[in-house]
């Protein structure tokens, strides 16, 4: 455990994905290492924003579009950071990190660029790997990623910090 010193924690900022950067920050400040909250701006997730930006008649104009969203996903980022490990914030070195792509492929670029030592991610109770030949986004990462792949169950965080609470 002593080898791990940089964590990849990556977030779709939803409360679900919230169990996964939870547990990279805790396993963090017990091991020392610095994590990285990581978010993807899928195609999706632009298309969201098809009707809201601007007609563009200049290349440069697109361009600062684009910096303007992933700004709008970095404050978001940080904010969800915030409200969510507030507590923790203090105890651990946390880079942040927004890029648009697809999620797998950049989750897994970053992990080998940056030479992380485990990603952290949360998956679904329920969720299983199936014989379907699309891949989940999950399975993509572990069978692509560089380093461990930690899945964490959402569930199961839900359930520890309950019986946490009733015992303080």
């Amino acid at each position: 455990m002593d080898r791990i010193k940089k964590i990849l924690a990556p977030t779709d900022l939803s409360e679900f994905s919230g169990a996964g950067v939870g547990y990279a920050l805790d396993l963090a400040r017990a091991l020392g290492a610095e994590v990285t909250a990581y978010h993807v701006v899928s195609h999706e997730e632009l298309a969201q924003f098809d009707g809201e930006l601007e007609p563009v008649k200049v290349a440069d104009a697109a361009l600062w579009q684009a910096d303007r969203l992933l700004k709008s996903y970095q404050l978001a980022l940080a904010r969800f950071l915030n409200q969510h490990f507030a507590d923790l914030i203090p105890w651990v070195r946390i880079r942040e990190k927004v890029e648009l792509g697809v999620p797998d492929k950049n989750i897994v670029e970053w992990a080998r660029r940056e030479g992380s030592d485990l990603i952290v991610i949360s998956i679904r109770a329920g969720e299983r790997s199936s014989p379907a030949p699309r891949r989940g986004l999950a399975e993509e990462i572990v069978h692509h990623a560089p380093c461990p792949v930690l899945s964490v169950h959402s569930g199961a965080i839900a359930r520890a910090s309950r019986k946490a609470a009733a015992v303080a």
